[in-house]
């Protein structure tokens, strides 16, 4: 696995743990490098800047994954403090029927996290974006999706 990117995958708390895993795991397939972090915008803002600051001051370049529900200020906080891109990826949680996703939706004017809902798709977004400018991840995209339209292909094919 090259280092020569990074995710910091940011989650507001442990308990989104298997959600952090999930992101990157598939980071992790498509050969990308990646750091699971915790800290909350609410409960610990100050730490959450030396984190921002730590990776900020990394030349590397890097998309950041926030992994925060309910009230989800850690996305925005992330994003109104870098420069790289930021994909908030909130856990869905039954008991709010997907009410607390309207925290991740619903922006201030110039904060702008993309918002993916499934960790694979975020995952996947964040290689994307790190593609343009790294070839050799352009073709390992490129891989993981045929591989996914081959999956797809061969169901179809098991059900004729």
């Amino acid at each position: 696995m090259s280092h020569d990117i990074i995710v910091p995958i940011i989650m507001g708390s442990k308990a989104d743990l298997s959600h952090g895993q999930a992101i990157a795991k598939v980071l992790t397939a498509l050969g990308i490098y990646s750091e699971l972090r915790v800290g909350s915008a609410h409960k610990s803002p100050l730490h959450v800047l030396h984190i921002l600051e730590h990776y900020e001051a990394d030349p590397r370049p890097k998309v950041y994954i926030t992994i925060a529900g309910r009230s989800n200020a850690l996305s925005g906080f992330v994003d109104a403090n870098v420069i790289a891109p930021v994909i908030a990826c909130p856990p869905y949680a039954d008991r709010f029927g997907g009410g607390d996703i309207y925290s991740t939706l619903r922006m201030p004017s110039g904060v702008a996290p993309a918002t993916v809902l499934e960790p694979e798709a975020a995952a996947l977004l964040a290689a994307k974006i790190l593609a343009l400018g790294h070839e050799e991840l352009r073709k390992r995209v490129f891989a993981y999706q045929a591989a996914l339209r081959a999956a797809i292909e061969a169901d179809d094919r098991d059900l004729r």
